[in-house]
């Protein structure tokens, strides 16, 4: 009898995955997007060892932020593919889990709770603006090569980070910064571990990424460089950075620039990316738009919202969902997917615990290469552009401040667009932007 009603209940299921995402409609089926969503989680699912790594140098529990890590690219992921219906993953940004560590809490010293308080207001005005028509203006008001710049920026940013991580850049009394020594053992591991994760992406071998991490970490368990600590284990306790918030420094100056920052990076990072993934998935309409965009911004600040109060910076979505795409997703229900396999990425903190500084380094420096990449869509034919988008993307890195290189491009975009004679260039949201920045830069 069981056997017979078998066939009867998988069609039930079935048919209501299909009438739920629309599958035959989008000319695909379960176990495509099954594989896509597998796909998908193993191109970002580097994000539960790398981030963890990151916020902890900010004084958060490693434990507690490696399953804030999961939950929220879990819950977010959920939130996409349910109510937007895309086969978009999210989960902590990378770049704005770096500005969370080495500028706000390192460099500003905001404790990583106050930290936490400016990420949430950050993602409620995202909602915000999600639900309202500010979100075109808000999109259209930037221009578009100081939003390739801050990508560029960023990921130099990180590049930096990356290689003191590993002792490859060290600080220098004369020079600010110098070679370090190559012949460390940590030194040579992360470097290999950064060829190979280029090369096995540049192959396109699925969980490239991971595959590296995985690779130099255990080359070092028998140099001491790590340590085996198992592989599956309960869940740690999210306890230490859950609902840990402070607001008592929201009202500072200081504070209104960083959260302006937290959510013009996290803006136009979402936006970019659902074009982006949209785009190479063919579920652009006719005009080139995303006919959902109003749904998945909402469903990626929210996800801002959630992860911030589970104890994790900025969550959005990631560009790594095109690897999905790419393998046939078309719907949510490859996002569906992505968010049970984070859930059950929840009970491998042990091995996350092994992944040493240098290994989780080189997966930081290949993410910094792809997202350096958008210096090659700046207008390199127009001084007046391009001119303010290397003095953003320069000042990240040099000034270990994103908000610094995001306050240096408004304010030279502004000033050269006006002192050129193309004042009518220059949105009011632009002016509005240098002068404040200008301001922050005068008091602090």
């Amino acid at each position: 009898m069981a056997t017979d009603n078998t066939p009867a209940r998988t069609a039930a299921s079935d048919s209501f995955l299909d009438r739920y995402f629309g599958l035959t409609a989008h000319g695909t089926n379960v176990r495509t997007e099954a594989v896509a969503g597998l796909t998908t989680f193993l191109t970002m699912v580097y994000i539960v060892f790398v981030n963890p790594a990151i916020l902890s140098k900010a004084g958060m529990d490693y434990g507690a932020v490696f399953v804030a890590t999961c939950l929220a690219a879990a819950i977010a992921t959920f939130i996409m593919g349910l109510y937007a219906n895309y086969p978009i993953a999210l989960a902590p940004g990378m770049g704005l889990n770096a500005f969370f560590a080495f500028t706000l809490v390192l460099t500003y010293k905001y404790t990583f709770q106050q930290a936490l308080a400016f990420v949430l207001i950050s993602g409620l005005l995202f909602i915000v603006i999600s639900v309202t028509k500010i979100r075109e203006y808000v999109i259209n008001a930037i221009p578009m090569n100081l939003k390739f710049a801050v990508s560029a920026g960023v990921g130099l940013f990180l590049g930096i980070i990356a290689l003191q991580s590993a002792g490859v850049v060290v600080d220098h009394p004369a020079t600010l910064i110098t070679l370090g020594n190559l012949m460390k053992p940590a030194s040579i591991l992360f470097i290999i571990g950064f060829v190979v994760i280029a090369a096995l992406n540049s192959r396109n071998v699925l969980g490239g990424t991971l595959i590296g991490i995985l690779i130099v970490a255990i080359a070092g368990l028998p140099l001491g460089l790590s340590e085996y600590k198992g592989l599956v284990s309960m869940p740690p306790s999210i306890a230490p950075t859950f609902l840990q918030f402070d607001f008592s420094r929201v009202f500072e100056a200081t504070a209104i620039v960083v959260i302006f920052t937290l959510l013009f990076i996290d803006l136009f990072d979402t936006a970019g990316t659902l074009v982006g993934v949209a785009h190479r998935g063919g579920l652009l309409d006719e005009e080139g738009r995303l006919e959902r965009m109003p749904q998945a911004l909402l469903a990626d600040s929210t996800a801002t919202v959630v992860g911030a109060g589970l104890g994790t910076s900025n969550t959005t979505s990631y560009i790594e969902s095109a690897a999905g795409v790419a393998a046939g997703g078309r719907t949510g229900l490859t996002a569906v997917v992505v968010g049970i396999l984070f859930l059950l990425a929840l009970f491998f903190s042990p091995l996350a615990e092994m992944i040493p500084a240098y290994a989780s380094a080189a997966a930081l420096l290949y993410v910094a290469c792809v997202m350096t990449r958008g210096l090659a869509e700046i207008d390199w034919e127009d001084m007046t552009e391009y001119a303010p988008a290397v003095v953003a993307a320069i000042a990240m890195p040099l000034t270990y401040s994103i908000a610094t290189g995001i306050g240096l491009g408004f304010i030279t975009y502004a000033l050269v667009k006006a002192l050129a004679g193309r004042w009518s260039e220059v949105t009011p949201a632009v002016w509005i932007l240098a002068v404040l920045f200008g301001v922050k830069f005068a008091v602090s």
